[in-house]
């Protein structure tokens, strides 16, 4: 079984901070000096003294927000005119390609405003509900596992996120602890450690270089996997467990801890209705990004969260899979799936909803808490980033332990996604430069309607998701510039995204070697 250094016994009700194993091989009193042993109420004290203000500021700002209806309907209103106006009677050449590609997401766009629907009323529900009410004490205890490759160009981030935890996650939930998941000799192993002894509330977690899942698991899914077993191993596998799944460059506000409390609070008054899993919103704050091109392209993500991840895994199910961040699973209930999927998986977190589904139809949620992360450095991150969910979820559309109805969703949604590049705007004013004949109409005028509403959903993703992204910045607000470049730049956004999609797939059908990029991100 594996081990981690030493036993922890499970928490008692009633008691203290249990004592957290000791770390694999070191001794820190001679590694990290005399001034490892900080505790942390005072490590905590020090960092909720700084910028405390400006954090029930921003719990204020957030608690407020909701996604807006009018800017999808606005645009559509004008999209439909403009379109109805240049459009020809008669269809040219490349009237039946763009009528099939133009039309494809319509299906996504009518989930993703459902989703809208659904994120505006668990946000009411919510606030009505716990209206009144003063802070929330959750009673059951939380695990946070964040894997990490250990590298010195991933290590800020990771600090940034670990002190994220310690300063705003105890104050709802007293039973906690923070496992660092880092690989037997990582180059950052010591300055890790230094970190972890910040604070008691955190423990390494070494995943040894000679173990292996049943199953041949690698990269991020066989930390894990060995995190989990270890947990099983120590009695850690009960319902009134909560495992918080976190990426090592992702943080917490107090937003994020006062949502969750409430979530699970909510799930112990539900019995039998309860659900066992939850997903909130990722965001990316402006002063965490490096290059504000890259920043302004992840406007998507949060946008997508709030619509099309609200709409299925706010339903119960969750089709459109899972990040791997910000995700809350009762332990018990991962125990029955652990991650465990074999040596080609390289998007776990999609590859454990689906399995999700079969086992527990009905019982996950969304919650409107946020948990906050850095989009990527360059134009080339981003690619790679995109490329490699790309090659991993083209593997599972094509998995034949997957089921048919979920294979056949993800599918869809990865053929509007592949074929990208080649509906872009530019792509299809240059093929009709090429062919002199720019006629752009659709086979019908009765098409007309579906293009502006998928184009008029895809402008509110990134005008929405902008707004998520400056509302957690500092200052809370988009710069006047932002909403313009964000809207004139979706064009060159859309190539990137289909070019790292693309390039995911011809590496799959290229039967290429699996690899897991792990892209540098911004402190």
């Amino acid at each position: 079984m594996p081990q981690a250094g030493g036993q922890w016994a499970p928490p008692q009700a009633g008691g203290t901070v249990p004592p957290y194993l000791d770390r694999r091989g070191d001794d820190l009193d001679d590694e990290l000096g005399e001034d490892w042993s900080e505790s942390t109420s005072q490590f905590r004290a020090g960092l909720s003294s700084f910028g405390a203000r400006k954090a029930r500021k921003l719990h204020r700002r957030l608690s407020r927000w909701k996604p807006r209806y009018w800017p999808l309907i606005t645009a559509f209103l004008i999209i439909v005119v403009i379109i109805g106006w240049v459009t020809e009677p008669i269809a040219g050449p490349l009237g039946w390609p763009l009528t099939i590609v133009w039309t494809w997401p319509i299906i996504s766009t009518l989930i993703g405003i459902r989703g809208i629907h659904r994120t505006r009323k668990v946000l009411r529900d919510t606030r009505a509900r716990w209206a009144g009410t003063g802070p929330v004490i959750c009673e059951d205890f939380l695990i946070l596992v964040i894997p990490t490759i250990g590298r010195h160009d991933t290590y800020p981030a990771l600090e940034r996120s670990v002190l994220s935890f310690i300063a705003y996650l105890p104050s709802c939930f007293p039973w906690l602890r923070i496992d660092i998941v880092i690989e037997e000799g990582c180059e950052a192993a010591g300055r890790i450690a230094k970190l972890a002894a910040r604070s008691d509330l955190v423990r390494i977690v070494t995943v040894p270089a000679r173990y292996h899942t049943p199953n041949g698991t690698r990269f991020k899914a066989r930390a894990n996997h060995f995190a989990h077993e270890l947990r099983m191993h120590q009695r850690e596998d009960r319902n009134d467990i909560w495992v918080l799944h976190m990426d090592d460059d992702t943080g917490v506000g107090p937003d994020t801890a006062v949502a969750m409390a409430r979530f699970i609070e909510e799930q112990f008054r539900a019995g039998r209705d309860a659900k066992h899993m939850a997903q909130g919103i990722l965001t990316y704050p402006r002063q965490y990004a490096v290059n504000r091109f890259t920043w302004l392209a992840d406007s998507i993500r949060p946008a997508d969260d709030i619509a099309r991840f609200s709409a299925f895994t706010g339903s119960g199910t969750p089709r459109a899979g899972l990040h791997g961040e910000l995700l809350l699973v009762r332990a018990s209930v991962e125990a029955t799936i652990g991650w465990d999927f074999g040596p080609q998986s390289i998007v776990e977190d999609a590859q454990f909803a689906f399995i999700f589904c079969q086992l527990y139809k009905g019982r996950s949620a969304w919650f409107g808490g946020r948990c906050y992360g850095a989009s990527p450095a360059t134009i080339r991150d981003f690619v790679r980033q995109r490329e490699r969910w790309s090659w991993g979820l083209v593997g599972l559309a094509f998995n034949r332990s997957v089921p048919r109805r979920n294979r056949l969703l993800l599918g869809y949604s990865l053929a509007a996604w592949i074929i990208g590049p080649f509906q872009n705007v530019f792509t299809v004013f240059l093929i009709g430069w090429l062919i002199a004949d720019t006629n752009n109409s659709p086979v019908s005028l009765f098409i007309v309607p579906i293009w502006a509403l998928n184009l008029a959903y895809m402008l509110w993703m990134y005008w929405e998701g902008l707004r998520l992204n400056a509302g957690v910045s500092a200052g809370g607000r988009r710069k006047w510039w932002e909403p313009f470049a964000v809207l004139l730049l979706i064009p060159f956004f859309g190539l990137m995204e289909g070019f790292g999609g693309l390039r995911g797939f011809l590496k799959f059908a290229r039967r290429a070697e699996n690899k897991f990029i792990v892209i540098a991100k911004p402190s």
